[in-house]
């Protein structure tokens, strides 16, 4: 499931965590630069100083490498690999299922290395553009529209990944509750029902923390999120060995927690689809979901907000060490993606639901190990939210009264429009397959493939349009625009159908 998305940060302890901001894809949180914040400008609103911070503006270029970062290679792994996983691993059994395990891997290979391709883009046009902002990067090369495009894709990655959040709240928060209450009978009790749970959660705990003008202490959520997301792998390799196949006597067990699974074991039965076809593994698929599998894959690597931030802060900084950061980040989250989603695949083939925890309920019911990880996931989301709005509200506050002084109940109102409507989406939306189909589609191919050539193409002057790299930028953009509109296409018209057939 933008990825947002977990978006988070490291605070060392040299440093105050006040310095510190979040600028996410899915969300990703980083630290800003001390120094910058204390020598020029001290009298900024301390919200822009966190997102929009123009440390490098009118600079000359390569003045930005003079500045020495404190953060080590290894927390720098760390960080990086915090600014990639998130939520868009619960969707990556789903993809596999509806791809097959050897299409799968070369969808996961293709993307992971065209994101490598694009983090080398962005820090060699930092480099030559003279800015480690996003934003600003836009500016540079193509003036408002630039920065808008970059803002823009910003804000949809980061809505994307709060929206995936608060679903995961919506379907875990009343299993949790079920389980804990041992509640048989779920007819008309509202705190069982997901969508008054989101909004109870959304306007009782996110709000409060929201609306603080500096979330730096939540920082510490960095470590708790990553290692959430390890300990779900580990119970998802676990889970593997423990749930025998075939899947249907189960399906057919538990015909009261979820319909739509039920349907599925009942068609299979119908048809005479035998134990041993269902759960033999199959290695290229093509249906009507396999066209979310590539945006579910793009959605899950964006991290390219949280880079050049990174890469500011990087101690002995240069371009050549920042890739090896990333490439031993990616490599990191390539292993860890395909683990989850082949034993996720293994454990359930065809039944995956498009949240994979959601389908332990399902078809296993809930245990011990289960709701421990329920209850370290909900607590992970629920701290992150806070995180992923401030740099969307930032933006926005930056775009539409950039020279006005800070004022709460402007800073209060787009805190909860913002969050209302990301409760909207999540209530109205049929499933968290639909957010990470259309922000990957969009948000997320616009930050691997499309900004990042685009302004490599523009800023980098000294290789002439013929060159091998410019040429290969050049390739790079039209299949990012390629994927965007095909992968759109397909996901409208799936969507058409859906809704014609009356699934949606």
């Amino acid at each position: 499931m933008k990825k947002t998305e977990m978006g988070r940060f490291n605070i060392s302890p040299d440093e105050d965590s006040s310095s510190y901001s979040s600028n996410s894809d899915f969300n990703y949180s980083y630290p800003t630069k001390q120094a910058a914040l204390k020598s020029h400008y001290v009298d900024v609103d301390p919200e822009n100083q966190n997102f929009l911070l123009e440390s490098n503006l009118g600079k000359k270029k390569y003045e930005t490498d003079f500045h020495p970062g404190t953060t080590s290679f290894g927390m720098s792994v760390f960080n990086l690999s915090n600014a990639i996983v998130g939520s868009g691993i619960l969707g990556l059994s789903y993809a596999m299922a509806n791809t097959g395990i050897a299409l799968f891997i070369i969808l996961l290979t293709f993307v992971s290395i065209f994101s490598l391709y694009s983090v080398h883009l962005l820090l060699k046009t930092a480099n030559e553009g003279g800015s480690l902002l996003y934003e600003q990067l836009g500016h540079k090369a193509y003036g408002l529209a630039g920065k808008l495009a970059a803002s823009g894709s910003i804000t949809m990655q980061n809505i994307g990944a709060m929206s995936s959040y608060l679903f995961i709240v919506k379907y875990e928060l009343p299993l949790v509750i079920k389980a804990l209450m041992n509640i048989e009978d779920t007819n008309g009790l509202w705190y069982l029902n997901g969508d008054y749970l989101v909004l109870l959660v959304s306007f009782v705990l996110i709000l409060p923390l929201s609306l603080l003008r500096n979330l730096g202490y939540l920082g510490y959520t960095s470590g708790l999120s990553l290692l959430c997301m390890i300990f779900f792998l580990i119970v998802v390799i676990c889970k593997k060995f423990q749930i025998p196949c075939p899947v249907e006597a189960a399906l057919m067990a538990n015909e009261t927690v979820n319909g739509t699974l039920t349907q599925a074991a009942l068609a299979a039965l119908a048809s005479n689809i035998t134990a041993a076809d269902t759960c033999r593994p199959r290695y290229f698929i093509f249906n009507s979901q396999t066209v979310y599998a590539v945006p579910i894959l793009t959605f899950s690597f964006v991290c390219h907000p949280a880079v050049l931030p990174i890469y500011e802060e990087l101690k002995s900084r240069s371009r050549r060490r920042m890739m090896n950061v990333s490439k031993i980040s990616f490599f990191a989250m390539f292993l860890m993606y395909l683990l989850a989603a082949l034993f996720g695949y293994l454990t359930f083939y065809e039944h995956v639901e498009s949240e994979l925890l959601h389908t332990y309920s399902a078809i296993v019911g809930t245990d011990i190990l289960l709701l421990v990880v329920r209850l370290a996931v909900l607590v992970a989301v629920t701290l992150t939210v806070p995180v992923v709005i401030f740099p969307i509200r930032s933006s926005v506050t930056h775009l539409l009264c950039p020279t006005k002084e800070f004022n709460w109940f402007r800073h209060s109102v787009i805190t909860v429009t913002i969050l209302a409507f990301t409760n909207l989406l999540v209530i109205f939306v049929p499933t968290i397959r639909d957010i990470f189909g259309f922000i990957g589609a969009s948000a997320a191919a616009m930050l691997i493939f499309i900004l990042p050539s685009a302004f490599y193409i523009k800023l980098v002057k000294k290789e002439p349009m013929r060159s091998v790299q410019k040429i290969g930028a050049l390739c790079f953009l039209l299949s990012g625009i390629v994927v965007m509109i095909g992968s759109m296409g397909l996901i409208v018209l799936d969507w058409v159908h859906d809704a014609s057939a009356g699934g949606h």
